[in-house]
């Protein structure tokens, strides 16, 4: 093993965790493994915590990981060592990963030592329970701290795998703007049950940003910004909106996507924030829902401030119409559909029933 560089460690102790039938622990463990891979999806930050810290002892062996920050009595900075090796190296390899750390979730960001008397607020108890077993069995020794590592890098893997749903293509040439919308309607405001469909309209959004980029001269010289994860935080993300379009390196133009939440002053305000921070040209607030009568002349009014102070476009819109808009200006709207498909497809945020919808969707179309 590399145990000079981390992240190479993790890598050789991820090719080893495919097969896991070598490792043997006491049923209590094991319990706590399940159940905190049971629950990946929901508790990203747990899981990412728990890889950095059997990672850390795993390579450094004297260090007690429950003094996981720097400020406690011979800590070490467990975010700082998950932001630079943990969680880009789940992400590089499509496993369940935060934003940036496990670190910026509050519960478990408190500066207490995470022993028994941890008093951050780790719900639902039996996770929190779990999660301070499994810190305590890792703490026990280099060898423990290997087999938790590897049984959660398998637990992620088998996420992965269940996660991962073919798409149909779409191969309808008559299919109509009006066509495309209803698939997308349909798909963003389905019952699903689960979280992480908010982030529908913005992955389609991405979508036509990817062509938009390409064809029209408005856009030349940019380039479109990562599509980030959905579940940062306004007070943990850095950056100006869901999707960010940058020329000469400097952001260009923003877009903050809503599904279910009207525009109003309170989103201008943070709008306002961003603009102020990052001399953004033009920003969209676009949502699936109106604006209030009772908000609309204090958002005139921010607009209006914001274009005289800033020189800022900012636009508040409704999803649909802007979709409808961007639509007619790109080339082929199947080629975004086949785009917007492939996203989804690939997320690792998005659950299986809202992969499995979309191919219901699409298969129903080519039924017709």
């Amino acid at each position: 093993m590399n145990y000079a560089n981390p992240k190479q460690t993790l890598l050789q102790i991820y090719k080893i965790s495919n097969d896991i039938s070598d490792i043997q622990l006491a049923p209590s463990v094991q319990s706590y493994i399940d159940y905190v891979s049971s629950r990946i999806s929901q508790n990203k930050g747990v899981y990412t915590v728990l890889i950095t810290l059997a990672l850390y002892k795993y390579i450094y062996p004297k260090q007690d990981i429950r003094q996981h920050k720097i400020e406690l009595p011979n800590g070490f900075s467990g975010r700082s060592f998950d932001f630079n090796y943990v969680t880009p190296t789940l992400k590089e390899l499509a496993l369940p990963a935060m934003a940036e750390s496990g670190w910026l979730t509050r519960s478990l960001e408190q500066a207490y030592p995470y022993d028994m008397n941890y008093n951050g607020k780790i719900t639902p108890l039996p996770l929190k329970n779990a999660f301070l077993n499994l810190v305590d069995y890792i703490q026990s020794g280099q060898i423990q701290a290997k087999h938790i590592l590897r049984l959660l890098l398998n637990s992620g893997i088998k996420f992965k795998n269940s996660n991962r749903i073919d798409i149909k293509k779409i191969k309808n040439q008559e299919l109509k703007i009006s066509d495309i919308i209803d698939i997308l309607q349909k798909h963003f405001e389905y019952n699903y049950q689960t979280h992480n469909g908010a982030k529908l309209p913005v992955i389609a959004f991405y979508a036509i940003y990817q062509i938009l980029t390409q064809e029209l001269g408005r856009f030349n010289g940019c380039l479109l910004g990562e599509l980030g994860s959905h579940t940062a935080s306004d007070r943990t993300s850095k950056s100006g909106g869901d999707i960010e379009v940058f020329k000469n390196k400097q952001l260009f133009e923003a877009l903050e996507i809503k599904l279910n939440k009207a525009p109003n002053a309170h989103m201008v305000r943070i709008a306002y924030e961003k603009i102020n921070r990052f001399g953004i040209t033009r920003y969209y607030i676009l949502s699936g829902l109106p604006i209030s009568s009772d908000e609309l002349n204090e958002v005139n009014q921010l607009i209006d401030k914001i274009q005289n102070e800033h020189g800022c476009q900012l636009i508040v819109n409704g999803l649909y119409p802007s979709l409808k808009y961007y639509l007619r200006l790109i080339s082929d709207p199947r080629k975004f559909l086949n785009q917007y498909i492939s996203l989804v497809e690939k997320d690792s945020e998005l659950q299986v029933i809202h992969k499995q919808k979309l191919n219901e969707i699409i298969s129903s179309l080519e039924q017709k």
